[in-house]
């Protein structure tokens, strides 16, 4: 790294502690639905998915070492000041200003969570981690049904806002990127979007269906969720969905293809969503077709309890594509304990699924949450760093 962007680095990082300060300074009390920020864990991964969400993957371009860690240090300094609101550090009237102002002069307290995970590439040779890779982390494969695109896979870095606003999350990451760009580039990220729920309940993907009816509770998330180290396995999916020729298949067979009803979002042997199918009760699939994606997804056997993932999706819409088709689809993250024990071992049984002539994925990766921030003296990525 040159002298001119290490000095960036490393004095953005004393500018974002001191605007972290500001942050903290203001008022204990969280905003309504506020995600706390300190803590051995990233609880942000429990919080239902925002009305508004950014997805990113970065690559870091820190020389060293010590350089990564000063990366991972502002990282957090941004964060733990984003999410805790506050005015942005003065700078006097020669320099340019600390904040972009799209928030107004003071970036409101608890408007946003944050999430950040690390990809296997950066525990190759450049920063002498390799010893420390999270064990059960790897680059994401390709799949039987996948379109991989290799310009939106991967990463070094993970990132996650989310808002019930989209100038909080571009504010966010607009401030992020600058305070960061001598340690690393943003690589890809798309925008993401949850609806109101129509009626009660779970909200909609944009093939008209609830998604994320039958996830775990928060008392299962020890054993389900969180690693030993009190970071998470996450798993990113960029999916196109084909809403156009989708569209043209009829009602019975979109309900059969998912095995719930559109209307209400209960499985097509029950009444209300949150209806426990009855697979026992049907098992050659004469209600619940044995492709179905609720079935093949979870069969809610003893031996694929313990298989099941936290899903947190919102839906993209990047317009329109080359041909004139719509480009639109689901964002997919999950979380768990074990990547091939669970995300993997779902993914196998949906192979061939009968949706897999509707979807289609593109992007995404593997990364490994790091263990939260517990207190101000505290980043990002201490531990593994030593």
């Amino acid at each position: 790294m040159t002298l001119g962007r290490r000095a960036f680095l490393r004095g953005a990082a004393a500018a974002g502690a001191g605007a972290g300060l500001v942050g903290l300074s203001g008022s204990a009390t969280a905003a309504r639905g506020a995600v706390p920020f300190h803590g051995s864990r990233q609880t942000a991964v429990l919080a239902e998915p925002a009305r508004h969400s950014v997805v990113a993957a970065f690559d870091v371009v820190a020389e060293n070492r010590a350089e990564l860690t000063d990366l991972l240090k502002q990282l957090t300094a941004r964060a733990r000041f984003l999410t805790s609101g506050g005015a942005p550090a003065s700078v006097g009237i020669t320099g340019p200003p600390a904040d972009s102002g799209v928030l107004g002069p003071e970036v409101p307290e608890g408007q946003l969570s944050v999430l950040v995970g690390a990809g296997a590439s950066l525990f190759d040779d450049r920063y002498g981690l390799a010893a420390r890779k999270p064990p059960k982390l790897k680059q994401m494969p390709t799949f039987p049904d996948d379109a991989l695109d290799p310009q939106w896979c991967h990463g070094d870095l993970s990132l996650v806002l989310n808002a019930a606003e989209p100038d909080t999350v571009l504010h966010a990451l607009r401030d992020i990127a600058r305070s960061t760009r001598g340690g690393m580039q943003l690589r890809w990220k798309i925008d993401g979007f949850t609806s109101p729920p129509r009626p009660a309940g779970t909200p909609r993907n944009l093939l008209g269906f609830k998604d994320g009816t039958a996830n775990p509770g928060p008392s299962e998330a020890d054993s389900l969720v969180w690693t030993d180290d009190g970071g998470s396995y996450q798993v990113v999916r960029l999916i196109r969905m084909l809403v156009e020729f989708w569209d043209r298949v009829s009602l019975s067979e979109q309900e059969n293809m998912i095995g719930r009803r559109r209307d209400t979002g209960a499985p097509l042997d029950g009444a209300a969503e949150q209806d426990v199918p009855r697979y026992a009760e049907d098992p050659i699939g004469t209600v619940i077709p044995l492709t179905s994606h609720i079935r093949l997804a979870n069969p809610r056997t003893p031996q694929t309890d313990g298989q099941r993932i936290l899903r947190r999706a919102v839906n993209y819409d990047r317009g329109v594509d080359s041909n004139g088709n719509l480009d639109m689809g689901l964002v997919f993250t999950c979380y768990q304990r074990d990547l091939e024990q669970q995300f993997e071992a779902v993914q196998k049984r949906l192979a061939g699924e009968p949706l897999t002539d509707y979807v289609s994925p593109f992007g995404g990766g593997y990364f490994h949450l790091f263990p939260g921030v517990t207190d101000p003296a505290d980043h990002y990525g201490r531990a593994l760093l030593g």
